[in-house]
């Protein structure tokens, strides 16, 4: 693939334009990822099978093209994307690691409260895209508890019980919890989101600063971003404190953590199985 992508980049960046050499990267779990060593410097490229998933590059790269437009954080430059054969392809600009700068986390919540500031007229978003390596429907909705159940809580369950990961009953209580959202979710503009902001997919850039990598971006509710930091860890508390002063959160925010975090946890039972399946139930009964 390496002849073929450089004559293909040759006619993108230059007929001068070489590859020297590439070096795997770890934490693709769904991708194969490359450090390229090339005449214009370093650059990050991810590969991918064109016909398991296809447009996944195309989305992931209009995503960190509306997060650069829209945001002040660090974000990889989406060089080209394309395809080879039956391998897609997304290559982007390589981000050093850097050393945290001593203001790092409350230049991080004041640059994601400034991010979920970004609003549009409806929730959801004008094209889908995925969520890890699975596809997420972003039809829009007038109310982020329509979009919510039919768009994101609703679709990963009934792929759960097509799988045979769960049962019936438990497409019954997910259906009952979607019709009492109204109740629970605050009104609030939509925010434009990162949408899988996990502590794996931010980094510290070469000078210190936040950089957002691998989003899912869509028009949601805030809190989905929010409560998404807090599923895995690695996000120090300082954030929050700052993210709150800059974009005050409505009361109660954290009583809705579980509940936002219903969706990551159905995603991750059919990524993973059904050992996540006992905790979608308890946040469920939580709140039924």
């Amino acid at each position: 693939m390496k002849n073929q992508l450089t004559l293909v980049l040759k006619e993108q960046l230059g007929s001068t334009f070489e590859i020297y050499s590439s070096t795997p990267l770890s934490g693709g779990d769904i991708n194969a990822v490359y450090k390229l060593h090339t005449t214009d410097g370093n650059l990050c490229i991810k590969i991918n099978s064109a016909d398991k998933f296809p447009n996944l590059f195309e989305t992931e790269a209009l995503g960190l093209q509306l997060l650069a437009k829209n945001s002040s954080f660090t974000i990889p430059e989406v060089i080209h994307q394309g395809n080879l054969e039956n391998q897609s392809y997304l290559l982007l600009s390589y981000l050093n690691a850097g050393v945290k700068t001593s203001n790092f986390w409350q230049s991080f919540g004041e640059k994601l409260a400034d991010l979920h500031q970004q609003s549009s007229m409806h929730f959801g978003l004008d094209h889908d895209n995925y969520i890890g390596s699975l596809h997420q429907s972003n039809e829009l909705a007038e109310s982020w508890n329509s979009f919510y159940a039919n768009q994101r809580l609703i679709p990963q369950a009934k792929l759960a019980f097509d799988h045979g990961l769960v049962d019936l009953k438990f497409i019954k209580a997910i259906e009952a919890l979607s019709l009492k959202l109204d109740s629970i979710f605050p009104d609030e503009s939509p925010a434009l989101l990162h949408g899988d902001l996990w502590s794996g997919n931010y980094m510290t850039d070469d000078d210190g600063n936040p950089a957002l990598i691998d989003p899912a971006v869509y028009f949601g509710h805030r809190e989905m971003d929010l409560a998404m930091t807090k599923l895995f860890g690695g996000f120090d508390a300082q954030m929050y404190q700052v993210y709150n002063a800059t974009y005050p959160l409505e009361n109660k925010w954290e009583q809705r953590i579980g509940l936002c975090q219903l969706y990551p946890i159905l995603v991750h039972v059919n990524l993973f199985g059904g050992s996540y399946v006992n905790q979608a139930k308890r946040i469920i009964s939580d709140y039924n």
